[in-house]
Order: C-alpha cells, then structure tokens, then sequence
C-alpha cells in the first residue's frame, strides 16, 4: 500500500507503474494499436463536433501511443482547427501550434516533431495521452508534469480528454495536489 500523502512513495510507485505500462502498451500488438486508434477517432467525432471555432490539441504519437494522424487529417478536413502540442524546456508549459495536413515539421525536446510554422493557438479541447488513468479520471503521464502545468494555467479550462487503450486502467494514481482530472477518458474499448 501506498500512502497516498507521501510525496517521495507515490512519486516513486509512479515511475515503476509508468515503465510497466509502457511495456505493456509496446507489447500490444501492432493491429490492435491501429484498431483501437480508429475507435477512439469514431469516440472523438461523437464528442467533439466540428464547429468553426473549435480547436483540438492532438499530440504525435510516440512510444505505441494510439495513432490519431488520420483521425487529424479527418478532422482538419471535417472544419476543426487541430493544434500540436510544443515542449519547449523542461518544467514550462506546453506551446500550441496549428497543424495542417503537409505542414513542415520541425523535431522539439525529446524529437517530438511539430509543426514547423504556423499560428500559435489556445485550443478548445485538449486530448492528452495517457500512461495510465483511473476511474476518477486522473492521467498518469510521463512524469514531466507538462499538461498538468499548462491546464493550470489556462483560462478557461479547455474541454480535456486523456486518450488511451482500455489496458492503462489502473485502480489509482495517488493524484497529488498538483494533479488535474480530465473531462473523460477516451478508450477503442474492449
């Protein structure tokens, strides 16, 4: 059991269940990544609809993460404004920046590619990955803190959606004060 008011014991149970749920996510299989992307899409056009003002951050897909590029291109097409989330130091927050089908792409920290040019924009949904999440709907990410920092700072609070696979369910991640609960999580199902 984890007390869930110390900060070193959950800061340290969190990074052993961040490396055991990345490997588990890399081990899925390379056909059902793609089919639960495309179930997430189907989920996204539900609950997001394409209104002219609307603008999504989406992030590129890294370390097995679903894949949400076609379901970008869709959306970009369908009328939505899709932003690329921008880490741009260590313990700041996240830039946004339009992404356009065919849009030149520049690599950021860690080799993230984002858009190259472009608007900088505040987006009106944000759709954060998950390593985790739990029924209260609190994201477990990589540790870096960046999407906790900016939801802090924006105002309003943009509609927020973890996206995930069904298999990053866990029972708790010992949210800390610092946490923010996400809107929804949004999952292809089982």
């Amino acid at each position: 059991m984890i007390d869930p008011h110390d900060a070193a014991a959950v800061a340290s149970w969190r990074k052993l269940e961040r490396e055991r749920l990345i490997a588990a996510r890399l081990a899925l299989p390379s056909d059902y990544r793609a089919a639960q992307a495309q179930a997430i899409g189907r989920e996204l056009d539900r609950q997001i609809p394409a209104s002219a003002g609307t603008i999504v951050s989406v992030y590129w897909p890294i370390r097995s993460e679903p894949d949400l590029r076609p379901w970008m291109q869709a959306a970009c097409e369908h009328g939505l404004r899709i932003a690329l989330p921008i880490a741009v130091a260590p313990r700041q927050p996240l830039q946004f920046r339009e992404w356009r089908p065919g849009a030149a792409m520049a690599r950021g920290l860690w080799n993230i590619p984002h858009p190259a040019d472009g608007a900088d924009l505040v987006p009106t949904v944000v759709l954060a990955p998950v390593v985790g999440y739990d029924r209260a709907r609190y994201r477990l990410g990589y540790g870096g803190g960046f999407f906790d920092r900016t939801l802090a700072q924006l105002a309003p609070l943009p509609q927020v959606l973890g996206v995930g696979y069904p298999e990053a369910a866990i029972e708790t991640i010992y949210p800390q004060p610092h946490d923010i609960p996400m809107h929804g999580i949004v999952t292809g199902g089982k």
